[in-house]
């Protein structure tokens, strides 16, 4: 490669060099036929042969042009007048005739220097202007010399650079040679077997690292994969080799990293895994894929979200708080002591009433925590949360963390959909139908257009501003993955009266084992109730 490396450069080098040396050449020669013409037309007795003659074969203005000709070795010496009519030229039958070339340049007392096409052939020329003791232009002088000639030197000079260019070469190849003996030097003269060792050491690097990585052949067939890879995108080994179309399944994820949505920092969601995906197109027409789980940090934001959620709450309660303790005081100090105790019942009772309400319904205590501090989010953001009347789930959950994902996402939006409206209210309804678990929450706040309705659990699509801590867009794609996960869907319908209607079915999310009963024995409840503090 260094060799030939060496001689295309050398190659280059000499046609870089020839360009320019034909273009001076070529000017040499136009230069020295303007220099002959004006010698010619500095001759005295030229423009009074030709105001005192003919033009003739045997004629001086024919004699002393054919002198000068033949004493500078010019191809042609050509006298005219001012009709452009010729005195003098090589082929005596060509005098008397007007020449083959427009000559109003020279004649108008200018000096023309070009490579041009005559009688004679291709020839470098020079005219020159022929003026009278006074000045005034009486003819013109054209001298012409042969191409063939510049050409001859030009090509009498390629044996001299082509020996300059081997010399060059021979230096180049020495220098490849000693180049490579120093790198050898340099990589200890590895084999290729070392150099294999080597490219196994990396694999095991590549794969010891703690995020995913993906590349891709110019056909989309993956082409290497290391095992974080294979754990964010759940697959094999033996996947290698195969299109990334045919190992995945259809949806954004296969779109992100087969390239056909492009940005940088892609939100993705494998499984229940939430992925940042960046693609590089390599020169292949491949592409190197990386990827990060997100989840945790996607995890410890919603987090923060409810954090920050339940710190407004507190302060919230705060001012209820300090306002019931004020009428509290304001009633002992009256002496009304009958309504302190009727208020302080009430106000506890309410509380009470609720979760008793949610715990009666749902046995799970993950799922009933979080509809009982969902209420009371939903209060201090002033949204109704009722639970549906319809609302019963066993203690029998298979995985109860991923239905508080799907639960709590979907209030989540609920809440954010009908906070600040009026009469802002939502209904949560939590069943199981044989072993399967269905998901219903309903509010009425602006609802789904139907076109957005098959986009709204596509990942990173939101209506909302980001939080600080990262991107939304994530929710409503995870609740749509983990439904698929057990062989369930997630879909949104309009609500009667205005609104939207999520629901999402969970198969299999409640194991065989009977539920057990509940000690205090106490009955569903019929009436639908609106959860508050």
């Amino acid at each position: 490669m260094q060799l030939a490396i060496a001689t295309g450069v050398t190659a280059l080098a000499t046609g870089l060099f020839l360009a320019p040396l034909s273009a001076q050449l070529d000017d040499q020669a136009m230069r020295r036929a303007l220099a002959i013409a004006q010698t010619t037309a500095a001759e005295p007795r030229l423009d009074d042969a030709l105001e005192a003659s003919r033009p003739s074969r045997h004629g001086p203005v024919q004699n002393e042009a054919e002198r000068i000709r033949a004493a500078t070795g010019a191809e042609y010496v050509v006298i005219m007048d001012k009709r452009g009519v010729r005195w003098s030229h090589t082929d005596p039958d060509e005098i008397g005739r007007h020449v083959s070339t427009d000559p109003s340049t020279v004649l108008s007392g200018r000096e023309v220097m070009q490579i041009d096409e005559g009688t004679l052939g291709r020839s470098a020329r020079g005219k020159v202007p022929l003026r009278d003791e006074n000045g005034k232009v009486v003819g013109a002088v054209s001298v012409g010399i042969a191409y063939e000639s510049v050409q001859q030197r030009l090509l009498s000079t390629v044996p001299q650079l082509l020996a300059y260019a081997g010399g060059a070469l021979a230096v180049g190849a020495l220098a490849a040679y000693l180049v490579a003996r120093r790198l050898q030097r340099r990589t200890h003269d590895l084999a290729f077997s070392d150099i294999s060792a080597l490219l196994a050491e990396r694999e095991a690097m590549l794969h010891g690292i703690r995020e995913g990585f993906l590349a891709l052949d110019g056909q989309g067939r993956i082409r290497l994969m290391n095992d974080e890879a294979q754990r964010l995108l759940d697959l094999r080994a033996e996947d290698t080799g195969r299109p990334l179309d045919a190992v995945l399944p259809p949806g954004r994820t296969t779109d992100v990293l087969a390239g056909r949505v492009s940005g940088a920092d892609l939100l993705a969601v494998s499984g229940h895994r939430v992925l940042v995906a960046n693609r590089m197109p390599t020169d292949d027409g491949g592409a190197v894929v990386t990827l990060r789980d997100r989840t945790e940090l996607e995890r410890l934001g919603r987090e923060l979200d409810g954090t920050r959620g339940l710190i407004d709450a507190l302060r919230a309660q705060d001012h209820e708080h300090a306002n019931r303790l004020h009428t509290l005081l304001g009633l002992l100090e009256l002496g009304l002591h009958d309504e302190a105790v009727e208020f302080v019942t009430r106000a506890v009772g309410v509380h009470r009433a609720t979760a008793e309400q949610v715990t009666e319904r749902i046995h799970d205590p993950l799922l009933a925590a979080l509809l009982v501090g969902k209420a009371t989010v939903a209060t201090e953001r002033g949204v109704a949360l009722r639970i549906s009347p319809d609302t019963h789930l066993p203690d029998r959950l298979v995985d109860p963390h991923s239905l508080v994902t799907v639960l709590g996402n979907l209030v989540d939006n609920a809440l954010d959909a009908t906070s600040g409206a009026r009469d802002a209210h939502l209904e949560v309804e939590v069943r199981a139908a044989g072993r399967t678990a269905v998901v219903r929450v309903a509010d009425n706040g602006p609802g789904v257009p139907k076109e957005r309705r098959a986009d709204i659990f596509t990942e990173g699509w939101t209506t909302k501003e980001p939080p600080a801590h990262g991107r939304r867009g994530i929710g409503l794609a995870l609740v749509r993955r983990l439904a698929e996960r057990y062989g369930g869907s997630a879909g949104v319908d309009e609500r009667p009266g205005g609104g939207a209607v999520f629901t999402v079915t969970v198969p299999d999310a409640l194991s065989e084992e009977p539920p057990t009963a509940d000690p205090r024995g106490a009955p569903r409840t019929d009436d639908t109730t609106e959860a508050r503090r």
